[in-house]
């Protein structure tokens, strides 16, 4: 019971910020649950609850989009998922939180420091592909298919609502590809239907909010308030992961 409170709080917190951002359900709420779950079903079910947010977000957060401007990141982001589904397996638990803690406080006081970093203003295509394929075997391995194209689209100096779009319409995309895969290659199964089940309810109503929300919010208070709590929860993600992966070091080292 424990574990299903921690799960639909860890939804519900991720759910409220990806509707306010259009992204970063993934990152959220996997700082609540890769305390709890094995990274498989943590992964799943960062996928699904991704996806429902965005097509919540779809629906009450209509923005247009420039097919020239997204089809780069389209295209690099579907290349990528099955990259990123062939390395879910191998995952191991101390590792995947050690990597995504290091993400976290490495990632988002950059985002925050953003605003003083030069912009990228060259018309970039290639590598807004590039970025889309990062952003693709991120989403494979867990639903965090935003996170760099975000950080990249900070940098090229898009206005909010052409980020936002950008955004919302490639997650949409590559969310849709990553629960297809998962379900065609078997990694989902029926013993997780309960805990999507429980994700469903507790994120749907605070994603809801969080549209609304980031209709009239500060563009500058939301990152600041959504990126220091982002931030914290990777810090404690390295506590969690590096005393075991110390210990695990020196029992190999003495072996």
């Amino acid at each position: 019971m424990e574990i299903f409170i921690v799960v639909a709080l860890g939804a519900a917190v991720a759910g409220f910020v990806q509707g306010l951002s259009g992204f970063a359900f993934g990152m959220v709420a996997m700082s609540f649950w890769a305390w709890v779950l094995e990274p498989r079903l943590a992964a799943t079910l960062a996928v699904f609850g991704a996806l429902t947010g965005q097509l919540v977000a779809a629906f009450s957060v209509r923005r247009g989009f420039d097919w020239r401007q997204l089809a780069p990141f389209l295209l690099g982001g579907l290349a990528g998922i099955p990259l990123g589904v062939s390395l879910l397996p191998r995952l191991d638990m101390d590792w995947f939180r050690l990597v995504l803690g290091l993400l976290l406080v490495l990632w988002c006081p950059a985002m925050l420091l953003s605003q003083r970093l030069p912009r990228l203003a060259a018309d970039g295509r290639l590598a807004d592909g590039a970025v889309g394929l990062a952003g693709g075997i991120m989403g494979g391995i867990g639903g965090f298919t935003g996170t760099l194209p975000t950080l990249w689209c900070t940098l090229r100096g898009y206005e909010r609502d052409v980020q936002r779009a950008i955004i919302q319409n490639f997650n949409l995309s590559m969310l849709l590809v990553t629960m297809g895969t998962y379900l065609a290659s078997g990694i989902v199964t029926r013993s997780m239907w309960p805990w999507f089940a429980t994700v469903l309810p507790a994120m749907l109503i605070p994603s809801f909010i969080g549209t609304r929300v980031y209709i009239g919010i500060s563009d500058m208070r939301f990152r600041q308030i959504v990126l220091g709590l982002l931030t914290f929860s990777g810090l404690a993600l390295l506590v969690s992961a590096l005393p075991k992966l110390w210990l695990r070091l020196g029992a190999q080292a003495l072996a």
